[in-house]
Order: C-alpha cells, then structure tokens, then sequence
C-alpha cells in the first residue's frame, strides 16, 4: 500500500476524535440513524442508489434508497426532544466521481435546538479550528494550500451570496429577483458565459458563482457565504422579513466547498410543498421521482427552531493533509474501479 494512503487512514481517524471531544464538550450526543431509507433526499442534482428488499416472509418487494444524508432521521430526533446531536455517517450519492468527490463519502451531521444558522456557524469554526491544530506540527489553527497559508482561527469570514455577487462578479443578484432572464442579460453584460435560452434561474446562478466567486472563497481565512437565494434552500428557514432571501449558509476554505448548513425550516405545510416543487422539478428533468417521507413531514412541525449543518470529512481531512484528490484519502475509492 502507498505509505501516504496509510498515513492519511491513520490521520482520518485523529480527526474523527478531535471531532467527537470538541462536540462531547459541548454538550453534543452522539447518534445512529440507518443507511437504507424510504424515501432518499429530494435534492435535483442528487442521484440515490436504489435497493431492492424482498422480503424472505413473501409479499411484493419493494425499493428502498442508501442515504445521501442522515438529515431527515436526524430531525425526527430533534422533534422528539433531542436537543444537541451528531453523527459520524457514511453517506451515498451515485454518479459522484471527481477530484472531490466519491460515491460513497463520510459525513458530519449535526443539529442544535434552540439556535439558527449563526449558532451552528460557531460551533463548526470550533470543530474545524480544532481539527487543524491536531495536524499542524506546532498545534496552530492554520494551514497551507497552493502554496499559500489559511488561518482558521475563529471567528471566520461571514460574507452575503448578493455581497459577493457585486462585489467579485460585479453584478446586482438582489435586482435580478429570482428571475433567470434578467440574471443572464446581467452576466453577459459582465462577460460571463449566460447559458442557454430558457435556462432556469439556479443554472444561470451557478455558471457565474462557479466562474467568478468559489475560487475566491475562503483565502485568507475560511468564509462563510451567508443568505442563499430562497430557491436554493428547499430545507431551510427564510430571512424574517425579506424572504428572497434564505438562511442558509456554506463554509469554504481555499477554495473548496466544505459545509452546507441552516436554520432549519419547521413549518411542516410549507416544506411539504416546497418538496412537492422538487419532485415536479426532478419529474422535468428526467429524474426518478422518490416519494414522500411523510413520517418526517408529520415531525417537521414539532420541531423546536434549531440550526444544522453537514460538514464533508474526506475534504477536510484533504485539505488538512494537503491532499489533491479524494482519492488520497480514502483506502479504496470508487476510482479504482469506476472510471
């Protein structure tokens, strides 16, 4: 075996400790929720893995999906009174093979009551902080990336999707409101490739983002891109009193896209219906229409306001142990046999 792979198996597990004694000392409760689901996430650009039970007793089988997070278990915790939790979880996504990416990958998953996203924020630069000093040589919160240094000591940069829209792509996403037209006539005036006619606005969003903005994310320091557009966030809570905008919020550093995380939407009416939206939309697109999971529709309105967050473990241990590919970090990746 390459030493390094042995070496970064080695450091993946320091990791996962640091990770579980900065959470246990603040009142974090570790949990296990199941792998085989019902209904898997609703996300568009998501692909589950199917599986077929068959039942050994007789009766029709049936088709059940590998988790692409434990999100919907994990809120069905928080309804019933659970109040700090987390979870070290193997999560799937099929058709995932990249430099960051793997069809199946590890995931940190944590949920806090009584908090929204800002709460959660300060709790994961904690966790994120911590797991650095583990790997520095003389336990500093720091690192180095394409030849530059990343400091991650708390607190860490908080920065608006709008801000950074005008700012480092020059264009107005707050004028645009949601409307993709308005968006691509706005880029092409900013030399950005707009896209195709009649491309939604999500689409002409990310041809910008990808170009202008992610590569600029997290340098010096990490940053938290805050305030995603409400169509972005089928999950999440809206701004009280502008609701264009969504209380979402993703972590990079150097670059990479790390943590996805809200304050969590508990109006089980209007998450019904923004889920019925993706199914229309996943049904337009060509994609497999997943069902309902209508025991965590029925624990969305019991739960307490709360803020969560899933944090890529196999990216941050890259970034920690200056690895290029996924691939480095994990014993048997998808690589070596999927092409």
């Amino acid at each position: 075996m390459d030493p390094r792979k042995a070496a970064n198996a080695r450091a993946r597990t320091r990791l996962q400790a640091t990770i579980r004694g900065v959470l246990g000392a603040a009142g974090y409760e570790e949990v296990e929720t199941p792998c085989l689901v019902p209904a898997p996430g609703m996300e568009p650009h998501i692909r589950a893995f199917e599986a077929e039970f068959a039942p050994e007793t007789g009766g029709a089988p049936r088709t059940l999906y590998l988790h692409s997070s434990p999100e919907y278990a994990m809120k069905r915790l928080l309804a019933d009174g659970w109040s700090r939790i987390f979870q070290i979880a193997r999560v799937f996504r099929n058709g995932e093979v990249s430099a960051t990416h793997n069809p199946e990958f590890t995931m940190l998953e944590l949920y806090r009551a009584g908090t929204d996203y800002r709460g959660v924020m300060e709790d994961l630069e904690q966790v994120v902080a911590a797991c650095a000093r583990t790997f520095h040589p003389r336990g500093e919160a720091r690192l180095e990336r394409a030849g530059a240094a990343v400091e991650l000591e708390p607190p860490f940069e908080r920065l608006a999707v709008a801000d950074a829209f005008s700012a480092r792509a020059g264009i107005d996403l707050a004028a645009c409101n949601g409307d993709a037209v308005r968006l691509q006539g706005a880029a092409r005036a900013r030399g950005y490739g707009a896209g195709p006619e009649g491309e939604g606005f999500d689409d002409a969003f990310f041809r910008v983002f990808l170009a202008a903005i992610e590569p600029t994310l997290g340098w010096p320091r990490p940053t938290y891109l805050v305030d995603w557009p409400a169509s972005m966030a089928a999950l999440a809570r809206l701004k009280p009193g502008d609701p264009r905008w969504a209380e979402r919020f993703e972590l990079y550093v150097a670059g990479m896209e790390l943590a996805n995380g809200f304050s969590e939407l508990n109006d089980a009416g209007e998450q019904r219906r923004r889920l019925v939206e993706e199914q229309a939309l996943r049904r337009r697109l060509g994609r497999p229409v997943h069902p309902l999971d209508e025991r965590f529709l029925e624990s969305v309105g019991r739960m307490p306001d709360a803020g969560g967050v899933a944090l890529g473990i196999d990216r941050l241990l890259m970034l920690l142990a200056g690895a290029a590919r996924i691939e480095e970090v994990l014993l048997f990746p998808a690589s070596d046999f999927v092409r």
